[in-house]
């Protein structure tokens, strides 16, 4: 079985293939220090939680955009789980050309995503990704990655305005249900998810624009299906679509 692992900034994202198919995903909060030893513990607990053991595991694939747990990973999933860590970055078949000034600056869970959208969505494409930050992607109908824009996540925006104005306080991220809000709370759950939705569509809009061609669009991540019912052009919702990426690549990679 493949072990993948998607560590984002505020959140890790594992699963577990059985020939192409997840037999298992696990949500759990990113911890820039945990060791090694530490994050084997965890995962070891999260497949025996759903049955599986970590004598299961005879491959293991990484996306990290926390560069000080690619060692630790990297370490681990040779020390406890006696497999070699492929790792998304340079000098890793994906498939796809990255045409950026720099490629070795691409997030790696641009890339994968990127990856997973194109084998599973097809080509054009632009992957939206609702995380610490929401980054926008871009692959040609060549299957070149062409570029990315990023913006600030829902979450941070939403942490740094109960911040900054002193009346405003931190709400629940949901639906409001109206855009005119009748009480500070739904006033600003309103900002937040149309004002996303409304951005999302503005890019998309921009970017299909550059591209020449009504790409589709794949949104991921944990806040998208707050936003993919209120963004008209967001045409598939797909959450596990990082870790599809992970696994495509490690058998690209492994054929």
């Amino acid at each position: 079985m493949l072990l993948v692992v998607d560590v984002g900034n505020t959140q890790t994202h594992v699963g577990l293939f059985s020939d192409s198919q997840l037999v298992g995903s696990w949500r759990i909060a990113t911890e820039r220090d945990k060791t090694g030893d530490e994050l084997a513990i965890l995962l070891d607990a999260l497949l025996r939680l759903d049955g599986f053991s970590r004598d299961m595991v005879t491959g293991f694939a990484l996306a990290s955009g926390v560069p000080r747990l690619v060692a630790e990973y990297t370490a681990m999933a040779k020390d406890k789980f006696g497999v070699d860590a492929l790792v998304v970055g340079p000098g890793i078949k994906t498939g796809m050309p990255i045409l950026t000034s720099d490629p070795r600056t691409v997030g790696p869970d641009l890339i994968v995503q990127a990856v997973a959208a194109a084998e599973l969505y097809g080509i054009p494409c632009i992957t939206v990704g609702f995380g610490t930050a929401t980054t926008y992607s871009a692959v040609s109908t060549a299957g070149e990655y062409l570029g990315h824009a990023i913006a600030p996540g829902l979450e941070i925006s939403m942490d740094a305005l109960a911040a900054r104005a002193a009346r405003l306080m931190k709400v629940e991220l949901v639906d409001p249900g109206t855009v005119i809000g009748k009480t500070t709370v739904q006033s600003m759950q309103a900002g937040a998810v149309y004002g996303f939705a409304g951005q999302v569509d503005g890019i998309i809009t921009r970017m299909r624009a550059e591209m020449g061609v009504e790409a589709v669009t794949v949104a991921t991540g944990g806040l998208a299906p707050l936003i993919f019912g209120h963004a008209r052009l967001l045409d598939k919702l797909d959450r596990l679509l990082t870790l599809r990426g992970l696994e495509i690549i490690y058998r690209r990679n492994h054929s």
